[in-house]
């Protein structure tokens, strides 16, 4: 294996499911891709400017877009943050002492052990502690915090696998952790404790009423303004083709004028939907919202491989994961950047 230099250049990509190898490449400076219960992460030494940075240029990501820093306990997150005021430590830690390990990343006042580049120079930090076997034994032999942003080029579809990572990143990372396919299959919610009252910055795989459970007060939904935190553009987990939402009664029509239109153009159209279609490319996703999430990334990523250009969406009807999966399949509609 080369030596993987943080600086971005190319490198020999290793999969494997060594954790102390991947420890060593963090500790190296290089970046190492892995597993959490979410989606799959490109870690790189979130104290080490130097190895920020080479995330930023693997993923092709924007500079002030700020990562989310993975830590194996609430003990290791502390030393990231800045001394919390009282009711801040107390919703941090019912959050922290329900959801950790889990998907929850909880944003608070940053401390000084975080390179800038990482929080994309704000003052403050998004911290998990992932619940990936894998993941936390990475994070317990490096012995630090690991910035780690999703596994595959900035504004397209997160990896779930690590054949996903590699078809994005192969030659990018020095290692890729093979953990095999992530449970939840979309990001950690997102929780702002930085203000007078929570925030919810991203839906994920905690259901923002859990939040408000565990927290006896409302979470209000605080995903407009900037994008503070990961995941808040407004087009994100985009495939390469276009894609259009659409209710379950409206498929048949929709389908039709699309098969019209495209066809006169020579394009591919390409069907997801929670029950079986006349229409081939499809893919058929549960109608409950967690089977969806677990499968929705790999049916965009099929999607692209079968060279759709337009893909037609069902999304499911119901489940506590449904905010989160509406969420990631309306940036998958929004229009493009330029």
């Amino acid at each position: 294996m080369s030596a993987g230099a943080a600086s971005g250049g190319a490198v020999t990509t290793v999969v494997t499911d060594d954790v102390e190898l991947g420890a060593a490449a963090l500790r190296a400076g290089r970046l190492v891709a892995f597993p959490t219960e979410t989606v799959y992460g490109l870690g790189a030494d979130a104290s080490n400017p130097v190895a920020v940075r080479a995330v930023f240029e693997a993923k092709g990501r924007p500079a002030g877009h700020p990562l989310i820093v993975h830590v194996a306990s609430l003990e290791e997150a502390r030393r990231w943050m800045a001394l919390p005021d009282a009711a801040t430590e107390r919703r941090l830690a019912a959050l922290a002492g329900r959801f950790w390990p889990g998907p929850l990343t909880i944003v608070v006042p940053r401390s000084d052990l975080v390179a800038p580049e990482a929080v994309g120079g704000r003052p403050t930090i998004g911290l998990r502690v992932p619940a990936h076997p894998v993941a936390l034994a990475l994070l317990r032999a490096f012995g630090g915090g690991v910035a780690g942003p999703s596994a595959n080029r900035f504004g397209r579809v997160s990896p779930t696998t690590a054949a996903h990572v590699l078809a994005d990143l192969d030659g990018r990372v020095a290692v890729v952790l093979d953990g095999g396919p992530t449970a939840v299959g979309v990001e950690s919610t997102i929780v702002d404790l930085v203000g007078p009252q929570p925030l919810l910055l991203r839906p994920g795989g905690v259901p923002v009423a859990e939040l408000e459970t565990v927290l006896g007060e409302p979470v209000p939904d605080g995903r407009s303004g900037e994008a503070r935190a990961s995941g808040m553009l407004a087009s994100h987990y985009a495939p390469r083709a276009s894609v259009a939402l659409v209710e379950p009664a409206d498929l048949a029509s929709v389908l039709a004028s699309a098969r019209a239109e495209r066809g006169e153009a020579g394009g591919v159209v390409g069907v997801i939907a929670t029950a079986v279609v006349d229409h081939q490319p499809s893919w058929v996703l549960p109608d409950e919202a967690g089977g969806y999430a677990r499968e929705l990334y790999a049916a965009l990523r099929a999607a692209d491989a079968a060279g759709v250009d337009h893909l037609v969406v069902v999304p499911p009807s119901h489940g506590p994961l449904l905010d989160a999966v509406l969420d990631r399949l309306t940036k998958a509609a929004a229009p493009r950047p330029a």
